[in-house]
């Protein structure tokens, strides 16, 4: 039988480390010699469940990052700056001032229906660059029935499965299984159900990982590296 690796990832889409995350993943699989056998499965993760649809549009990032963190605005913006400096290294093109926050939890039933249909990472990355470059508001609808449809998806069908509770449980259940797994911050990968790396590891350090899996899919426990994580408390900046 041929081997499969899998790779399990936590993630949401209101996460800027999430988006590097999946670069610096997609970096390491391009060097990994097994790439072929590898099956990514993205996971939800919602950094803040009670989110509203939409926030008030009126608040920006910077003013939204101030009060979360009591800072002020200035160093607020530096940080988002910080932020942008480092997604550019990774070939992203990050755009705070044009994000609209909003609730995912539709945006994760999406991606499970997406996963039934085998294009689950292709509405994945239309979700993630939709929300931080272009300013979509992730938390609307139609506005996921349009970007899944973008991805490969019939829109007819996304808009019959957001209109009904399909995959709310499946969403639920990611979550429950993240909370006895330990996870606190996304983006978190599982690899062969055995390795786990938390956060937004540089791509040799998930190449690392991916080589170690593929050596032992079956014997060793779960072990962790750590790396930026975006976390029900916001998402750290690296230092100036």
């Amino acid at each position: 039988m041929k081997r499969r690796l899998a790779v399990d990832i936590w993630s949401d889409i209101a996460c800027p480390w999430c988006y590097i995350g999946k670069r610096r993943l997609e970096a390491a699989l391009e060097r990994f010699p097994h790439r072929d056998a590898v099956e990514v499965v993205w996971h939800a993760f919602e950094l803040d469940p009670a989110a509203p649809r939409v926030r008030d549009p009126n608040v920006s990032y910077a003013e939204r990052l101030a009060g979360k963190y009591r800072t002020t605005q200035v160093e607020a913006q530096r940080s988002i700056d910080r932020m942008v400096a480092v997604a550019k290294g990774d070939g992203l093109d990050f755009q705070f001032e044009r994000i609209k926050p909003g609730n995912t939890f539709d945006a994760h039933r999406v991606l499970h229906f997406a996963h039934e249909r085998g294009v689950q990472d292709a509405v994945k990355e239309r979700f993630l660059r939709a929300y931080m470059t272009e300013g979509e508001a992730i938390g609307e609808r139609e506005v996921l029935v349009r970007l899944a449809s973008e991805a490969g998806l019939d829109a007819d069908e996304v808009r019959h499965q957001l209109e009904t509770n399909a995959h709310a449980e499946a969403v639920r259940a990611d979550e429950e299984q993240a909370r006895d797994l330990g996870i606190e911050g996304v983006p978190f990968f599982v690899l062969g159900g055995r390795y786990a790396v938390s956060g937004a590891q540089p791509a040799e350090h998930l190449l690392a990982a991916l080589q170690r899996a593929w050596k032992d899919l079956e014997a060793k426990p779960i072990t962790f590296a750590e790396g930026d994580a975006c976390g029900p408390d916001g998402c750290p900046v690296p230092n100036a």
